[in-house]
């Protein structure tokens, strides 16, 4: 997968470019604050329809426009994904994919797979559970669209509750909460099916993956953490919606009190271990750091092998935080593939490409290059 050419109106900092990118690596150099995290966004935002950066669409628009207007065209063989997205304000987004509606977030995100490594990764191994969760379903939905589709309508039917819950606290109808609960039950048993199925195919990755990036062997393994089931495997698949639905019910009275869902997979925790440490609170920073950048790597060859593809590739400053071991061993990883790379000093880039310089809102080709 490849991508042809992308033009951005009204998206942060450009009022108008055109990038034609060559096949192999893109090297983006600038200033901070020129803009190269913002066109990689754009990028990303293209197979994802959301920024990696967290942002909402909003803030994706320049300041005194009224929309911004993203486009490009992937490109794999002989087929070719012409994705187009205008961003207001304010109000609905407009998504075109090759002319038409998509039915869902989803079918982009499965039609375009891209991987991006980010400053941040850190956070899907330090912080809190959302970046957990959010890794294994994004990761999900690229190689199964249904898998997408089920997250989509797990979410829209947990707005729904809550929606109810907030505006009728402990005068909500009871009958209307049986039917939610049974439609959460069921769309969240599926979510943690391929949540589970995905750890198990993680695992024995992410130990091959640690043993090659990092400087010893240990084995890497996982705890899923139901809220409130405790630990979950996929040997617990056959019987979680009737658990899901018990655990509802009991937390009714809870839920009716606070007005939000306090039970399903929006709430569950992901454990990380390495040897027999938990990788948030008994592991050095640089093995956090190496197990975040096995999950991508893990990310980008699952991908690979799924879609039969090579994965569209975003390195955004990611040199300037490896030491000069790692970032020998990531190139090392990564087989020959589109890429996208942003960095302010180029020296620090260890990949041989075409180099762009990004400053006052364009975005020009080296001469030479």
């Amino acid at each position: 997968m490849e991508l042809g050419w992308i033009e951005l109106s009204g998206y942060r900092c450009y009022p108008e470019i055109r990038v034609e990118p060559a096949p192999g690596v893109n090297v983006f150099v600038g200033d901070n604050g020129s803009g190269k995290t913002s066109l990689l966004e754009a990028i990303g935002y293209l197979s994802s329809l959301r920024s990696f950066r967290g942002a909402p669409d909003a803030a994706l628009v320049r300041t005194g426009d009224e929309a911004a207007l993203v486009r490009g065209e992937f490109v794999a063989g002989e087929r070719s994904l012409r994705v187009e997205v205008e961003i207001p304000v304010e109000g609905r987004r407009r998504v075109l994919v090759n002319g038409k509606r998509p039915s869902s977030r989803a079918e982009v995100v499965s039609a375009v797979p891209l991987v991006a490594f980010l400053p941040d990764d850190l956070d899907l191994v330090k912080r809190g559970p959302s970046q957990r969760r959010d890794y294994l379903d994004d990761l999900a939905a690229g190689l199964w669209p249904s898998a997408g589709a089920e997250r989509t309508d797990y979410e829209r039917a947990l707005r729904q509750r809550n929606t109810l819950l907030r505006k009728e606290g402990r005068r909500a109808d009871r009958a209307t909460l049986d039917v939610w609960d049974d439609r959460l039950s069921h769309l969240g048993a599926m979510v943690i099916r391929r949540r589970l199925e995905l750890l198990e195919r993680l695992e024995p990755r992410l130990s091959a993956l640690y043993a090659e990036l990092g400087e010893r062997p240990e084995v890497f393994t996982t705890r899923y953490e139901g809220a409130p089931l405790g630990p979950l495997s996929l040997s617990d698949v056959p019987g979680l919606r009737e658990r899901l639905l018990d655990a509802l019910g009991a937390a009714r009275g809870a839920d009716l009190e606070r007005r939000v869902t306090t039970v399903g997979p929006h709430r569950d925790e992901v454990v990380a271990i390495i040897g027999d440490r938990d990788l948030r609170t008994r592991a050095s920073q640089g093995e956090q750091r190496t197990v975040a950048l096995g999950l991508r790597v893990a990310a980008y060859e699952m991908l690979r092998e799924e879609k039969g593809a090579t994965p569209v590739l975003v390195l955004d400053d990611v040199f300037s935080e490896l030491d000069p071991g790692r970032s020998r061993r990531l190139v090392e990883k990564l087989p020959g593939g589109q890429v996208f790379v942003s960095t302010a000093r180029e020296e620090e880039v260890p990949l041989v490409g075409t180099r762009w310089s990004v400053a006052g809102g364009r975005v020009t080709v080296r001469e030479g290059e």
